[in-house]
């Protein structure tokens, strides 16, 4: 017989995931429905997310050939029924207060950065770069880690050295691009282009740096087409861009720099969310989300 959600202690709520103890040694990630976007958690939820988020990562855990926090399989007898599909056990770490950032191309707040001084992160480019630029090389950008509700912030390198001494930080630098490498060309070999990804790592007891929360999902990761990329325009993405889109758009009449929180999304902005989640997890993976869910899950 499982366990009941309510045998555990909870210890944190996040955006999207809640985190309870298991034992000393063991700790249950639940991921939600929930959707954050500009640093708000929206009212709207996306239904199946948590389950797409869950699937998506276990995936990736799979191939990528980095050492990671997964203690058991999704269906592991010490996950609740209750959260099953959406949950995973996981091995507690000494979690690093750095988001170890991946970029292939040129978007979002990089592109800001950018445009504002010429570099990213600290890291100088050439110019005349645009919207989707592709690097000749991906570049680690970190951000420090901020609290619930607060933006992280992009530093340099010298900053995570500054953070976490310079043999780690090299190490975190290599081992970031080195997934993001690897995950990338799968999904390139599927027509999806990773355009950019964090990560997060933690220290395992024997001191390897090990990955840690999730790993390529549509909330982590912008995923656009590859048969129909242009350098220079927003790109067709399958990740919560399509939500930050609506939401800055002129349909939603939020002002996003405003004190008032965002609207709730519309019951198509909704359902086209979770679609699409949808088919970058099976474009991605190769594997049927309705097989997912039958599963027990």
């Amino acid at each position: 017989m499982r366990p009941a959600l309510s045998d555990y202690q909870h210890l944190a709520s996040g955006k999207v995931r809640e985190l309870y103890r298991v034992d000393d040694g063991h700790l249950l990630f639940v991921a939600t429905d929930r959707i954050s976007a500009y640093d708000y958690i929206l009212d709207s939820t996306i239904p199946d997310k948590g389950r797409i988020l869950t699937a998506m990562s276990v995936f990736f855990f799979d191939i990528l050939p980095v050492p990671n926090h997964l203690a058991g399989p999704p269906d592991d007898p010490r996950i609740p029924e209750e959260v099953l599909g959406r949950a995973l056990l996981v091995r507690q770490l000494d979690m690093l207060p750095v988001e170890a950032v991946a970029r292939g191309y040129l978007t979002g707040s990089g592109l800001i950065d950018y445009q504002n001084t010429g570099r990213v992160c600290g890291i100088g480019l050439p110019s005349g770069l645009v919207e989707a630029s592709r690097f000749d090389e991906p570049l680690f950008t970190p951000a420090a880690k901020a609290e619930l509700g607060d933006h992280d912030v992009n530093i340099s390198y010298d900053d995570v050295v500054e953070m976490i001494g310079s043999q780690r930080a090299e190490e975190l630098r290599d081992l970031t691009l080195q997934t993001y490498r690897r995950g990338a060309e799968h999904a390139l070999s599927r027509g999806i282009i990773v355009a950019d990804t964090k990560f997060e790592f933690g220290v395992d007891a024997d001191g390897r740096l090990t990955l840690a929360d999730e790993v390529f999902t549509p909330d982590s990761s912008r995923y656009w087409n590859a048969d129909d990329y242009a350098e220079g325009a927003v790109q067709n993405s399958f990740d919560k861009q399509f939500v930050r889109n609506w939401l800055t758009g002129p349909d939603s009449g939020w002002d996003r720099h405003g004190d008032q929180p965002p609207p709730p999304l519309p019951a198509g902005i909704v359902a086209a969310t979770r679609e699409r989640y949808i088919e970058a997890y099976e474009r991605i993976s190769g594997l049927s989300f309705d097989e997912w869910m039958g599963a027990g899950r």
